[in-house]
């Protein structure tokens, strides 16, 4: 009990010397060399120093701080950017992923011109045989009235087809709700005996077009006749055809739901004399009219 008793008392009496240390009153005088006279004289305390260290070290680090916050300094600093230069640096990015985007595109539209060229190119015509027509030049080949009228009543039964018969033909196809790929006036209907195999429909341009069933895109490019073209394939063997298009807004695998736009009404292809939308509808392989499934 003495021994704790004395421990604490030493504990205090140093408190006390440390005190009196700092509160010490000290007097620092310069002196001239030659003659020992007093130049300058300071009174001094040991607490005043600590004071006086304490105040000069937050004045300086505050001067260094606002230096490199609020100067050119800080750009000097390693690792410390200049927030314009990040700035700019963005925005030549953003050019460089647009003109990227923009090459990109453009070589798609030279490759499909090139392949559209490569198509048309004339190969050298093979040799031809002998002829040996003149075996056969007093056979009669002149169709006989009956053959002339078989062929007037299949043509046409096969262009006029009558209500309810293609219907019947195209099993499957009464169960699908067709969506109208644009709104406009058809100007050219379906028919086999031009070649025509869809519907010419006039619209607004850059009317945006529909999928009219859902499916996936099996094909998109370009052709000097029909110009951009989409193809998507349906269920039951069916495939819509778009033509003419000004731009096309899916790729070749894209899945698409009915109603989904798939590209733009345009005026693209030689084959095209003003903005509209040429639409095929094909079953099995064979062109079918669209007007008898499609609400335009």
């Amino acid at each position: 009990m003495h021994l704790y008793a004395l421990m604490d008392t030493s504990k205090h009496s140093r408190w006390k010397r440390f005190l009196l240390f700092l509160r010490k009153k000290y007097r620092l005088v310069i002196l001239n060399d030659a003659t020992f006279g007093e130049k300058i004289s300071i009174r001094l305390s040991p607490s005043g120093i600590l004071i006086a260290v304490l105040a000069v070290t937050i004045v300086m680090t505050s001067l260094v701080i606002s230096l490199v916050a609020f100067t050119p300094l800080r750009e000097y600093i390693p690792g410390y950017g200049d927030i314009g230069e990040r700035k700019q640096i963005l925005e030549l990015n953003t050019k460089a992923d647009s003109i990227e985007q923009t090459l990109s595109s453009r070589d798609v539209y030279l490759n499909s011109v090139l392949k559209a060229f490569e198509e048309k190119v004339e190969t050298q015509s093979p040799k031809p045989k002998k002829d040996t027509t003149g075996k056969y030049s007093k056979v009669n080949i002149n169709p006989s009235p009956k053959d002339l009228q078989f062929r007037k009543d299949y043509e046409t039964t096969k262009t006029n087809p009558t209500p309810g018969e293609n219907r019947m033909k195209y099993n499957g196809l009464d169960e699908l709700i067709f969506f109208t790929p644009v709104k406009g006036f058809i100007t050219e209907s379906y028919n086999l005996l031009d070649d025509h195999y869809g519907v010419d429909i006039v619209t607004k341009k850059d009317e945006t077009i529909k999928t009219t069933l859902d499916g996936t895109v099996i094909f998109t490019g370009f052709s000097a006749e029909d110009g951009n073209i989409i193809q998507v394939q349906h269920s039951n063997n069916l495939i819509s055809i778009y033509k003419h298009c000004s731009s096309i807004l899916k790729l070749t695998g894209d899945r698409v739901k009915s109603g989904e736009p798939i590209a733009v009404v345009g005026n693209s292809g030689e084959r095209s004399n003003g903005p509209h939308l040429h639409f095929e509808l094909w079953f099995n392989g064979s062109p079918i009219n669209p007007q008898e499934f499609v609400a335009f």
